[in-house]
């Protein structure tokens, strides 16, 4: 039997893949890439960037398709399978997870451009997508669009995408206050900065970004406002309840993912250590004998299994309000950001009391243990995730207070 082509905008044929068809085989064809993904973690690190061998990996696995529209060849994932399936890419290298998140979430975002927009980034189905939230470029009106300069920083996985969503600041010179635009650029007209050289999430590519002149047509431009207040110009995704969903609550659900995955990863290895090793200067042979390792691994198991249920909780209501197309309150939308941050801050203190039980022969750089003590830091100190910000945001709230930010 002959199989025809999928047919995309314009009438061109879809690119065939072997991309799952349903979400559990999507979660499964990721699970199994595990050994693949960490056995590259290390040189991950040392290259400053995911490595070529795992990027087309997760791409021929489908977890670049999670977001984007089903029209494109598309899965329209839910936010549930979203969670399973970076998780575990986490689980196996956080800079690997990281990267995944922000592309998948970036694929997310340019669902929501005009739709000629999509036409152009979506032409191929295992298209990938980076992007920032960090307004240091600079927008100018021109006939038919903008024209953008500038530098941004913290555009992980640029060097492996084929768009860049740049935000940009337009001034319109008169009274009224700058507006904040997302601009979908190609990567071959930006520059990229070699200038990642940090200590977590290492391997995340988080370069920064170059726009010297790039004209940037009106089509391809979304703006930050409107989005923030629940519009967006798609035509086509505008009606779809999955596109409903929150971009700022998505980042919630996609950084829990990122910190499940590493805390998940150094508690099973702990797990493997204290029967192989001792505690030095001290009676016991075997360090699962010793009662305080009873206590440090029963609490940081805990800490993680209370992230899991922050994160279950947050991640069914999303999904529940796909299905029944309920608004939320402002009181859900900071609680949100306040389990996101908390179930962040939980893996962190697992991992860093895992650590510090794990003796010296774990700060070894091939040691899962001191990678996810570094990764889960870096997670934390992201200003959307910070659990003491998401805390404030969410007290205020609590309190009969605006929040204090449009980032709900």
């Amino acid at each position: 039997m002959r199989v025809l082509p999928r047919i995309g905008p314009g009438g061109l044929a879809l690119a065939g893949s072997s991309a799952p068809n349903t979400d559990t085989e999507l979660v499964e064809r990721v699970r199994k890439l595990q050994p693949l993904i960490r056995s590259h973690a290390l040189r991950t690190e040392q290259e400053r960037r995911v490595t070529r061998e795992v990027v087309e990996a997760l791409t021929d696995a489908g977890v670049h398709r999670m977001n984007i529209p089903r029209r494109y060849g598309g899965h329209q994932s839910s936010a549930r399978t979203q969670v399973d399936v970076l998780s575990e890419v986490s689980a196996a290298c956080g800079s690997a997870g990281f990267t995944a998140l922000i592309q998948a979430g970036c694929a997310f975002i340019a669902a929501l451009f005009p739709d000629e927009a999509q036409d152009e980034i979506f032409a191929r189905p295992d298209v990938r997508v980076s992007g920032t939230l960090v307004p240091k470029a600079k927008a100018r009106a021109v006939d038919g669009g903008y024209v953008v300069d500038g530098t941004s920083p913290f555009a992980t996985g640029c060097q492996d995408s084929d768009w860049h969503l740049l935000t940009a600041v337009s001034h319109s010179g008169d009274d009224r206050p700058p507006e904040l635009l997302w601009t979908a650029v190609p990567m071959s007209d930006l520059d990229v900065l070699d200038d990642w050289q940090v200590s977590g999430l290492a391997g995340s590519g988080s370069n920064s970004v170059v726009a010297r002149g790039v004209h940037v047509p009106a089509h391809r431009v979304l703006p930050l406002g409107p989005l923030l207040g629940g519009s967006f110009p798609s035509r086509r995704n505008s009606a779809d309840p999955f596109y409903g969903m929150p971009v700022l609550l998505l980042f919630c659900v996609w950084t829990a993912a990122g910190a499940l995955g590493p805390a998940r990863t150094a508690l099973a290895e702990f797990g493997d250590r204290v029967h192989q090793r001792g505690i030095t200067y001290t009676i016991y042979e075997r360090q699962h004998e010793a009662p305080v390792t009873h206590l440090q691994f029963a609490e940081a198991a805990m800490k993680i299994s209370c992230a899991e249920l922050l994160t279950d909780e947050f991640v069914s209501l999303i999904d529940a309000r796909v299905a029944d197309g309920n608004a939320y309150t402002p009181r859900e939308r900071a609680r949100i950001r306040a389990q996101s941050g908390y179930a962040a801050r939980l893996c962190k203190e697992a991992v860093d009391l895992i650590g510090s039980a794990s003796g010296a022969s774990s700060l070894r750089l091939d040691a899962p243990v001191q990678c996810a003590v570094r990764d889960l830091n870096a997670l934390t100190l992201h200003s959307f995730v910070n659990p003491t910000a998401n805390l404030e945001l969410y007290g205020r709230v609590l309190s009969g207070l605006d929040a204090g930010t449009p980032f709900l």
